[in-house]
């Protein structure tokens, strides 16, 4: 399969086996999502054949393609056979008068309505969305009427209604809060079909997946185990090569030195034989590795003082729905707090309103109803905000954009920074409007470490990275020495970067100093 001049993947023979969970990994641009749509159908190969099962669960990319249908009936749309069979029926139903052949037609549709559980459809559908916190109370509101997180839940609750034979699902934990993560991987561990999942949340392909299908060197290796398996096992495997291609490479360098220095004398059959061995011990070709790394390192320019951070009594609530209330806290230099809670709970509420009157950031009006703020002496903000569409500049070029935030700094420190950040050679000259949501994150990180802040506040930095992206990003939160006001539903980040919590629970906020296993252990 191609992308332009670019080969995705060639000749790949693979069997995805029921009653096993595949992660489909690779880095973005590997061609993953191109390959779940040749297994959808959505595109066909250029060359060989794709079989699939008769009942395939799906989630649905286009938001708005069910906008006109109630959010309960998207959901049973997941069956086509049974939603194609309970419009039929109703049309059937609305008809002035019943003819003979109608009635035995209705008969049928009453055997599929049956055999596909449709009696207890739009209870079943119900559950699923309650699972994936979507309230009953809007179950019949239109899909037009949702915000674009809960239309991708109840979408993912359409994939899984109806009992699918395969479940291919791309990105499903994407606007997932944690809570709905580990319901769905509790669902998807007792799920006996096929399952096919791309994912770029190292914890929930280790939780939920048998087998890793990993896009690389142009084709798919299957590797047993989770994420963390495969990566073990991909190791050992290269390093397995290299070492037998070193060990090979210095024999044949000492049976060609035999072959130059007796070629033509008396012993010229020995080195006859010698070439012969040559030809046998050829090191194995090592395709060269798609994964690419980017290098994260946040430094800052001088330390903030003691005290980063300083609130009281900050609240914020809409209509019967207090959000915040009352919150107040000292946040000293160093500390690492991560902001949890499900979506929709106020945490980029709260560091929106933290933000409005910070240094180094556009004012705007605190949206809070009451509370003070203060930032502590010499502090210096770097932000990535949850929706960062609107943060670039179109009409330049990355390079361009990135050096307007320090004017001062040379050429080769700007490329530096986008060569860290995978943007290499003509890539930093790359337009702003043509940048892909993963390539806009990269960039907002390069701004982040040319300004070098000394308090990073960072709303869902994880969304558009791949696991290399994200993997980077931990260690270097991890090593940064200054202060981190972190939201994320990633649980690798929540376990290994944080060192006090703030969870949001029914309007209130529970400040709780020590690392999330240590908070999730005090709930026990």
């Amino acid at each position: 399969m191609r992308f332009g001049s670019k080969i995705l993947f060639e000749d790949v023979t693979t069997t995805f086996s029921a009653g096993r969970r595949y992660g489909l990994t690779g880095p973005n641009g590997a061609g993953k999502s191109t390959f779940m749509k040749l297994l959808t159908g959505e595109i066909d190969p250029q060359v060989g054949t794709v079989a699939k099962p008769r009942k395939l669960g799906v989630l649905s990319q286009d938001q708005y393609a069910f906008d006109r249908f109630r959010v309960i009936d998207t959901v049973i749309m997941g069956n086509r056979r049974l939603w194609a069979a309970l419009q039929e029926r109703d049309e059937i139903y609305a008809q002035p008068e019943m003819t003979h052949d109608a009635g035995m037609r209705l008969g049928e549709l009453e055997g599929i309505v049956g055999d596909e559980d449709g009696y207890s459809a739009e209870n079943d559908a119900a559950l699923l969305l309650q699972g994936l916190d979507i309230p009953d109370n809007i179950h019949d509101w239109k899909m037009s009427e949702l915000q674009g997180g809960q239309k991708v839940r109840v979408l993912l609750a359409q994939a899984l209604f109806g009992h699918p034979e395969a479940l291919l699902l791309d990105e499903p934990t994407n606007h997932l809060d944690l809570d709905s993560i580990h319901w769905l991987e509790e669902l998807l561990g007792r799920y006996d079909g096929t399952l096919i999942v791309i994912s770029h949340d190292r914890h929930f392909l280790n939780n939920v997946c048998t087998h890793i299908a990993d896009i690389d060197y142009q084709t798919i290796i299957t590797y047993t185990g989770g994420y963390d398996d495969m990566v073990v096992a991909k190791t050992q495997i290269r390093s397995k090569i290299e070492s037998e291609n070193a060990q090979r490479g210095k024999k044949i360098a000492q049976l060609r030195d035999f072959i130059q220095r007796f070629g033509a004398g008396t012993r010229a059959s020995q080195a006859t034989s010698r070439r012969k061995e040559v030809e046998r011990l050829q090191t194995s070709d090592l395709a060269r590795s798609n994964i690419q790394r980017p290098y994260i390192k946040f430094s800052m320019k001088r330390p903030s003082g003691k005290v980063a951070l300083e609130f009281e009594n900050l609240s914020k609530g809409f209509t019967n729905n207090p959000v915040i209330s009352g919150f107040s806290a000292i946040v000293n230099r160093g500390e690492k707090i991560v902001l949890v809670g499900r979506n929709g709970a106020g945490k980029t509420t709260l560091l929106k309103a933290l933000l409005a009157d910070a240094p180094d950031l556009p004012a705007s009006p605190a949206d809070v109803d009451c509370g003070k703020t203060t930032w502590g002496y010499g502090v210096s903000i770097g932000y990535f905000p949850q929706d960062h569409t609107g943060e670039i500049e179109k009409g330049l070029t990355a390079a361009d954009w990135l050096h307007r935030f320090d004017p001062d700094a040379s050429r080769q420190d700007i490329h530096g920074l986008l060569g860290q950040m995978l943007f290499s050679g003509e890539e930093g000259h790359k337009p702003t409007d043509a940048l892909s949501g993963g390539e806009t994150a990269r960039l907002l990180f390069c701004r982040i470490m040319l300004l070098k802040p000394n308090v990073l506040v960072l709303d869902e930095p994880t969304n558009h990275l791949d696991l290399e992206s994200i993997n980077a990003l931990n260690v270097a939160l991890q090593k940064f020495e200054g202060t981190v006001l972190l939201v994320t539903h990633d649980q690798d980040l929540l376990e290994e970067v944080g060192t006090r919590i703030w969870c949001f629970e029914h309007g209130k906020i529970v400040d709780f100093k020590g690392s999330y296993e240590e908070y999730a252990a005090s709930l026990v």
